[in-house]
């Protein structure tokens, strides 16, 4: 078993028929959930890599951020895409929200971002060619609709109120809950943007030691990849703005996972934790039921007030599992998260990234080294002053600029190691070469946009939108 993308389990963010339907099992036991978990062990020659990229649409004219409905809309655009290269309309209520082909799917964030889940694929040459066609497609599209995409953590100029909310149940759902736990919940919804990898794991053993190893180094993801020094505008402050952002949005369901570190970890323990993140929504007869901050225990025992007497499907739990938003994020397959959007080349990079650590296992073994002795007290330090200061946060006797370099020769390394080549003979290495750049000079693109701003751009951000498009 190859890992999903969300192409794969609509029922994580577009349906979940066979919850209303019966055709899930009921669970019954702690087991099941445990089982569900183990489910996703896959051997190593059947590792596969899930890409996903978020980007923000805009209308070219006057860059604003596209609504649902008009002419120029992302209903519009995801019809003009399912009519004009055979992608398979999710409709929810009436509304198109995703589209489904080849096992990737173009689905809907709360603020009309658009999110390719690519398909599972054997190397990053894959996964670029994958991303390049779903670019040229949508451009082709967006050309004829007055629109450009922009790919970065945080959008740049919009405030939030200004932003259209896309019409998914789940989402007016977390809506009205978000404020009641945190301050930047809604900016999280509407207004951020991400590169994500999903990588498979063999083992109880193998998931344990690439969540520990990815999850320290999380941190370094989001210092190469920091991309938003602009909210509302101007300045924020923060070189991921993205990143800051996740630090004040919900405590129950965010952040780095201490547990993980602890000794006796395992599925079992992941479980535990689940068990105690509070409810979004339970999905039935094709409607989202609200039951944000319930228990999913209490739903177990049959005691939901919204469903009384009724107990979750695995259905439900599979639902639940899209509800937490750790900075990696285990389900059948580890999730990384700690990345901001951005162009072309960095959203090849990141799962080249990740793949260099963790699927080859002497790669494996020196990224664990660097991190294994670092107390839950310097993890936290280090991911909560990245999103600050990105490459110059201060790391044991250096920076994260240092730490940085070092990981990258370990991915590397560990794609050397791969041998996976493409018809010129070159290995998956290259896709790290903007990284590089990156780490070598210290210098992240938010420098560069920032450095733009007060320069060449005037104090403002507008020229970010026309010369950064994708």
């Amino acid at each position: 078993m190859v890992a999903p993308t969300r192409c794969e389990r609509l029922g994580e963010a577009l349906m979940t028929v066979s919850a209303s339907t019966g055709d899930s099992p009921v669970i019954e036991s702690r087991r099941q959930l445990v089982e569900w978990f183990e489910s996703g062990c896959t051997p190593k020659k059947d590792w596969a890599i899930g890409t996903e990229h978020e980007k923000f649409a805009f209308t070219r004219d006057d860059l604003r951020p596209i609504p649902y409905e008009g002419e120029r809309g992302v209903k519009m655009l995801l019809n003009a895409l399912a009519e004009h290269y055979d992608w398979e309309p999710i409709i929810e209520n009436g509304n198109v929200i995703a589209l489904t082909k080849d096992k990737c799917s173009v689905s809907l964030e709360p603020g009309g971002q658009i999110e390719l889940s690519g398909a599972p694929l054997k190397n990053i040459h894959q996964t670029c060619g994958e991303v390049h066609t779903h670019l040229h497609e949508v451009r082709e599209i967006c050309d004829g609709l007055g629109i450009d995409m922009l790919g970065v953590g945080h959008n740049p100029k919009w405030k939030r109120e200004d932003i259209p909310w896309m019409p998914k149940g789940r989402y007016e759902i977390m809506k009205n809950y978000m404020p009641k736990v945190g301050n930047l919940g809604l900016d999280m919804m509407l207004r951020t943007s991400t590169i994500q990898v999903n990588l498979d794991f063999s083992s109880e053993a193998d998931m344990v030691k690439k969540f520990r190893t990815s999850l320290a180094l999380q941190p370094v993801a989001t210092a190469l990849f920091a991309a938003s020094p602009f909210v509302d505008g101007k300045p924020s402050g923060f070189l991921s703005a993205r990143s800051n952002v996740w630090t004040d949005t919900d405590p129950d369901r965010c952040g780095m996972l201490p547990f993980v570190f602890e000794d006796g970890f395992g599925f079992e323990r992941y479980v535990d934790y689940m068990l105690d993140v509070p409810m979004y929504f339970v999905y039935r007869d094709g409607k989202y039921i609200d039951a944000a901050g319930k228990s999913f225990r209490d739903f177990m025992d049959g005691k939901l007030d919204v469903l009384p007497g009724e107990r979750p499907t695995m259905n439900d739990w599979s639902d639940h599992m899209t509800t937490a938003f750790p900075e990696v994020r285990l389900k059948k397959f580890l999730e990384m998260r700690g990345a901001d959007g951005g162009p072309w080349k960095r959203i090849c990079a990141l799962p080249a990234l990740w793949v260099g650590l963790l699927y080859d296992d002497a790669a494996l073994d020196a990224a664990w080294d660097l991190v294994k002795d670092l107390s839950v007290t310097e993890r936290e330090a280090l991911r909560n002053d990245v999103p600050r200061t990105a490459l110059a946060t201060p790391f044991k006797n250096g920076t994260v600029q240092d730490l940085s370099k070092d990981v990258l020769a370990i991915s590397r390394q560990g794609l050397k190691n791969r041998g996976r080549m493409d018809s010129y003979g070159d290995d998956e290495g290259h896709f790290l070469d903007s990284l590089d750049d990156v780490a070598q000079s210290g210098r992240t693109l938010a420098e560069e946009f920032l450095d733009k701003y007060e320069t060449e751009w005037n104090g403002s951000v507008d020229p970010l939108f026309k010369e950064y498009a994708y």
